[in-house]
């Protein structure tokens, strides 16, 4: 499923539920989500684990914007989120980070 986008009628922003499958984790035992929003910060607390295994969580960001992002699983891996609305080239390596438009 894509992102989940709920715009805010009182102020410019959109409610994001971000969501990765126990098949997209690899059965991980956590996963954080991490992208420009908190400053590519690690340390961030956990997605929500749902019973079926797969990872959830909602956050708020400014609308009218694009946020690049990935899920950190384990504190090792990193995955793209596979229905991104776009990717973009990371800085660091060759790989690239998904993007979240709203």
């Amino acid at each position: 499923m894509p992102f989940k986008k709920t715009y805010l009628k009182s102020k410019p922003e959109c409610k994001v539920t971000f969501k990765i499958t126990a098949e997209q984790a690899g059965n991980a035992e956590q996963v954080k989500l991490i992208g420009e929003f908190n400053d590519w910060a690690t340390d961030v607390s956990p997605m929500r684990r749902l019973k079926s295994g797969d990872f959830t969580q909602t956050i708020n960001l400014p609308a009218n914007n694009k946020y690049a992002f990935r899920y950190l699983i384990n504190d090792t891996t990193w995955e793209n989120d596979w229905q991104a609305d776009e990717y973009t080239p990371n800085e660091l390596t060759f790989d690239e980070n998904s993007v979240v438009a709203v």
